[in-house]
């Protein structure tokens, strides 16, 4: 191990500021070249941390989008059993219905041949009444005729006679129609009474076949949904199965990123001890241009307080008011006009300082930008987020662990390195510089400087 460690040591060379290698120096202790080598070998593997805490970081995404569609479909198939049980009850209890109706038919039934024997009884009746009407007219036929012999003395009773005969005629027309009627009648209730109390379920045309027909019915439907209910909750056991494992892997993802941000932060911390010994790295020139431009921005910020173009209340607001109809959501406060007049001379300056520099802006302690260099602060397309996240940046809030630890850093200066989301889901690694910006002996936030590698 020791011998693979030295020969590690003996491959790797000092790195001049401008990137050049350094000569070493031969028969004496290089602590500078040391230095400057274990600066090189830290921000090689920050590198590899930043790259490989992005690649958890889209995994985990990928992951936390998966458990809440599982978690949807969880609830979806939930409903769905519910909803299979409700039809099991309901069709349980049609069932039962359907039964009870049967039994009321067979009593409607009885009820309705109960009404033919009466309808009988009537008819017959009937019958009775025109025999007594045909032979009352015959008594008074028979009466008029005799009245008729007794002349004069006889007309009283053949005026008696004749009116019993035409009442006779009446209630004989009067029965013979309710014996018509009641014999239809018999004929037609008669046919439904058989209908109705026929046992016959194969006959469609009976009640019994209707009431048959919905039976199998409702039962094909109970046992379709007793099928489907057991089919759903194996389905859901699954389910819910998969979304442990899915809830196991996140974990798993979240411990996993965690240790790769240890190295990270380790990587950082190496990096931040080379710079701060005064040996010279890759990172020493940028160091020294941002801690120059901060120390520019809080004079700057100074200067307009002593004129009183701006109030210290309102330089340090932290009141962000939203901007309406913006996507990615922007907001203002009540001293973004302000570092829209001061910052563009300073940042955009630093901007150029390498072509390595990506961007330089200042930060409040809250991740909050108000003024982003030029090139990234175009106006916003709606209904484009998309586009506007790569090139509307200014006026956002990157309180993310590089944004937010930025801003609220004290430290003379914090090194970090990330992926930055370039829209459009384009990544570029990134070395992340903050030297934080003092107003009048307060922390008001940081000049921040995106470079590659």
């Amino acid at each position: 191990m020791k011998q693979a460690f030295w020969k590690t040591r003996r491959n790797h060379v000092p790195v001049a500021a401008n990137g050049d290698i350094a000569p070493e120096r031969p028969g004496r202790v290089d602590f500078a070249g040391d230095v400057a080598r274990m600066a090189h070998d830290a921000a090689a593997l920050g590198r590899d941390a930043a790259e490989l805490n992005g690649a958890f970081e889209d995994l985990t995404l990928t992951v936390d989008n998966q458990s809440r569609m599982m978690a949807d479909v969880t609830e979806s198939l939930g409903r769905v059993v519910g909803a299979n049980a409700t039809i099991g009850s309901t069709t349980e209890a049609a069932a039962r219905q359907v039964g009870q109706a049967r039994a009321a038919v067979a009593r409607v039934g009885d009820g309705v041949a109960g009404v033919v024997d009466t309808l009988r009884q009537v008819t017959e009746a009937a019958g009775e009444i025109t025999r007594i009407a045909l032979q009352t007219r015959l008594v008074a036929f028979n009466a008029s005729v005799e009245a008729k012999r007794a002349g004069e003395a006889g007309r009283g009773f053949a005026v008696v006679a004749e009116a019993v005969k035409d009442l006779a005629a009446k209630v004989e027309d009067s029965s013979k129609l309710i014996m018509a009627t009641t014999t239809r009648l018999d004929a037609r209730i008669a046919s439904l009474a058989q209908d109705i109390r026929s046992d016959s379920t194969v006959d469609a045309s009976t009640f019994q076949g209707a009431l048959a027909r919905t039976e199998a019915g409702i039962g094909e439907i109970a046992a379709a949904s007793r099928d489907a209910l057991l089919t759903c909750e194996g389905v859901m056991g699954e389910v819910t199965e998969l979304g442990r494992m899915f809830e196991k892997t996140r974990l798993t993802l979240g411990a996993s990123r965690a240790r790769t941000e240890k190295f990270l932060t380790m990587s950082e911390s190496l990096i931040e001890t080379a710079a701060a010994s005064g040996a010279q790295t890759e990172d020493t020139a940028y160091i020294e241009a941002v801690s120059a431009g901060a120390a520019q921005v809080a004079a700057l910020f100074e200067d307009a307080l002593a004129s009183g173009r701006i109030r210290a209340i309102d330089l340090f607001d932290e009141h962000y008011v939203a901007v309406p109809d913006t996507d990615p959501q922007q907001f203002t406060t009540r001293f973004a006009t302000l570092t829209d007049a001061l910052l563009p001379a300073v940042q955009e300056r630093l901007l150029g300082f390498s072509p390595k520099v990506v961007f330089c802006v200042a930060v409040d302690r809250n991740g909050y930008l108000p003024t982003h260099n030029a090139k990234f602060s175009q106006p916003q397309r709606p209904g484009d987020p998309i586009w506007n996240a790569a090139n509307s940046r200014q006026r956002r809030m990157f309180n993310d662990r590089t944004g937010l630890s930025a801003g609220r850093s004290t430290r003379r200066f914090l090194l970090q390195t990330y992926r930055r989301n370039m829209g459009a889901g384009s990544y570029v690694l990134m070395k992340d510089l903050s030297v934080p910006i003092h107003v009048n002996g307060r922390h008001w936030g940081a000049l921040r400087m995106g470079y590659q590698f």
